[in-house]
């Protein structure tokens, strides 16, 4: 059974064999995570992502990660909260299956997330967490055998840890995972 943990840090540190990066559908660099992560990469990260094209919202690519403490990068473009009532849940889900589906092609084994669309894009927190939580777990549920043994929700403060603890408790108390 993989292990799902919530710490909270910076995810431009952590070493593991994926960084999952929360981009926008240009997959060019921004705000928050996003910037943090091609900052900590380095320019080749940028030379990389213009030759993908892009990504829709709720699928990743996937990269070298160059600088940072990884052998990948998944970019995966979130959600942007609109009230709930234009599939934000299903897309937003879809990045953490799809970042799960690239890490498990590529040989992965520890996979740290952030919290994908809280920010700029206002996903609300309690919403997103559980959403997260439960995308993992289901993964996992229909993918045994991925091969992945950890993933590691990253959170960069104490509330968004919080969050995901909830999240993850819930979860297990349900039995999904």
């Amino acid at each position: 059974m993989v292990q799902i943990s919530v710490i909270e840090g910076d995810i431009t540190k952590v070493a593991c064999d994926a960084i999952v990066n929360a981009a926008n559908t240009t997959l060019l660099g921004g705000g928050g995570v996003d910037g943090a992560i091609h900052r900590a990469a380095g320019p080749e990260l940028l030379t990389q992502c213009r030759a993908l094209g892009g990504c829709p919202t709720g699928k990743a690519k996937i990269t070298s990660a160059y600088y940072l403490p990884a052998r990948f990068c998944i970019h995966t473009p979130g959600p942007i909260w609109h009230g709930g009532d234009q599939g934000e849940a299903e897309l937003l889900a879809g990045c953490y299956k799809s970042s799960l589906e690239l890490a498990a092609a590529n040989g992965c084994k520890r996979v740290a997330f952030p919290s994908i669309s809280t920010g700029v894009y206002r996903y609300p927190l309690a919403l997103a967490a559980p959403i997260a939580i439960f995308a993992i777990a289901e993964y996992f549920e229909q993918n045994s055998n991925a091969g992945i043994e950890e993933v590691l929700m990253v959170c960069f403060d104490p509330h968004t840890k919080s969050a995901y603890e909830e999240a993850l408790k819930n979860a297990k108390l349900l039995m999904l995972y």
